[in-house]
This record gives C-alpha cells, structure tokens and sequence, in this order.
C-alpha cells in the first residue's frame, strides 16, 4: 500500500538530477522546507581524462549544504514526510513509495504527453497550451492522481525558453501547494499521450513537410537537413511567403518549402561551429544545383 500522503509535509527528500530540477530544489529551500536528503544521478567523467562532474542537482544541493547520495536505498533510512521527484529519470519501486509518499512535477497538462519528453513532444504537435502537473508517484510512468496543475502558453517559444517558463511556473506552483496545504489528488482525465524521447529522425528537416512543421522542429535545437550529402543545422529561421522553387532550393537566405519559405539566421555545417546563415553562403560558393534535401 503506498504511503499516505501528508497534508502539511516539511521534511522532505528531494529526488532529481539536470538542470531542470535546480530551481525546485532552490524554491524549497528559499521557502523554509527542511530538505533532509538529495538523491541524484551518478558523477559523471567528462572529456578523455578521469575527473568527473556532479549532477546539476548535486552541485547546487552541496552548495546549499544539503546532504547528498546517489544511492536510493539510502530513503529507506531516513525520517520524512514527502518525496519531490522532478526529472530523476529513475523508476521509483514500489517499497520505497510504501514508506515515503512522493510527488512528481511533470513538465505537461497530464494525461496528455507522459513520459520522457513532454516539453519536445509538445512543441513538435504544434500545441497551443501545455502546462505543470503535480502529480503523485506511482509504479506505473506518469498515472499518478493530480494535486495541483497550471497552464502555460507555448506561443513562439523555443525549447529552451518553454523548459524554463514550464520550471518557473512548477516551481512557484510547488511550493504554494505545499504551503497551502496539499489538496486531494484527483485522477487523471482523458487519454493519454506518450512522450517518447526525441530521436535524430525527429528533428530531420524534411522540405515536403509543411512550414510550420519545420519550424516546431528549428525551435526545438538541432534540427537538421543535408546539404552536399553532409548533415547541416538550422538553429534559427522565420517563416516568410512562399517561392515559387522546388522545395529545398536556395534563394539569398531563403529556403523554399511546400507552404512558404524559410528565412534562415543562425546555422551550422558538419564539422564547423555556429554561424550566421549569410556568413555561411559567402564561403560556401553556391551554384544553382545546390539544394537542401
């Protein structure tokens, strides 16, 4: 039987691990919560030699002088009211949810995009509005029951910038719902939609698509066409009216697409950095046959 959740929980454990988990933690702590154990992700080694580099969580949790592990089993010793899981990336068994009740905050309007990727998933469908769930952990991924939620407009936003209004937002809404005084969970409502991790195909430029949908996939990062049979990056763009080309074809700083063109800003070619577009087609030599495909 999983745990009963508290009304007014202050010792909490706090389970997370990239950047997206920072600001949560911060907002407990700024708000007077007694964190009593950080769980986190492995050291990471970075570049060829052997040092190593904490989680996002676990620098800024050493830095708030928060005790810290990496090892889960370490709950089952310790005294607390509730768990706030935000991107761990880490199934919770069912033992430790018997012992210490715990919420997630989950970057969308839940049932809709459970899974790995709810804020990429929502952008590629072309959603208006996405949201913050509190949710409470359970075995399965992401069915809990519902304590709290706040919608968020996508509007142009890029992937980035949507990740970190969604964490803002969550993070003021987490502490008011548990200062407030945790309201009954309500189940979820609706079908539900998964949001599978984004893969390379996701994001390759495909000039058949439909304008918008290229651009749901720029404003993600690492969106990719090819170009001289190498891969090439469109990191920015704007959507302008329609050439009458083949799709693919280069115009000065316009591609055509089926619906419009793309005006592109910010790109990069294999094995090169970032650079502005014009700064690119000035040394690439193009020549009429020269196509994105």
């Amino acid at each position: 039987m999983r745990a009963t959740l508290p009304k007014n929980p202050t010792r909490l454990v706090y389970l997370g691990t990239p950047e997206i988990a920072v600001l949560p933690l911060v907002e407990l702590d700024n708000a007077g919560f007694e964190v009593v154990m950080v769980v986190t992700g492995e050291d990471k080694r970075r570049g060829r030699g052997s040092s190593t580099s904490h989680s996002p969580v676990k620098e800024k949790a050493l830095e708030l002088g928060l005790p810290v592990t990496h090892d889960l089993s370490d709950l089952l010793h310790v005294e607390a009211d509730l768990g706030i899981v935000v991107a761990f990336g880490q199934i919770i068994p069912k033992n430790y949810l018997e012992q210490i009740p715990m919420l997630n905050l989950h970057f969308s309007l839940l049932p809709r995009w459970r899974g790995a990727a709810p804020v990429e998933r929502s952008i590629l469908a072309g959603d208006v509005i996405t949201g913050v769930s509190l949710m409470v952990v359970e075995e399965e991924l992401d069915t809990g029951s519902v304590c709290a939620s706040e919608e968020v407009e996508i509007g142009d936003q890029t992937g980035d910038e949507l990740r970190q209004s969604l964490v803002e937002v969550g993070s003021h809404m987490l502490v008011r719902a548990l200062k407030e005084g945790l309201k009954t969970p309500v189940p979820q409502n609706g079908s539900p939609i998964y949001a599978h991790k984004i893969s390379s195909k996701d994001l390759h430029l495909e000039w058949s698509q439909p304008i918008e949908e290229l651009m749901n996939k720029i404003r993600l990062g690492g969106a990719w066409t090819t170009f001289r049979g190498t891969r090439f990056k469109i990191w920015s763009a704007l959507v302008n009216s329609s050439l009458s080309e083949p799709v693919g074809t280069i115009i000065g700083d316009q591609v055509s697409g089926v619906n419009g063109s793309l005006k592109l800003i910010e790109v990069q070619a294999e094995n090169r950095g970032r650079q502005s577009f014009d700064s690119w087609r000035s040394g690439a030599r193009l020549t009429s046959e020269d196509r994105f495909v």
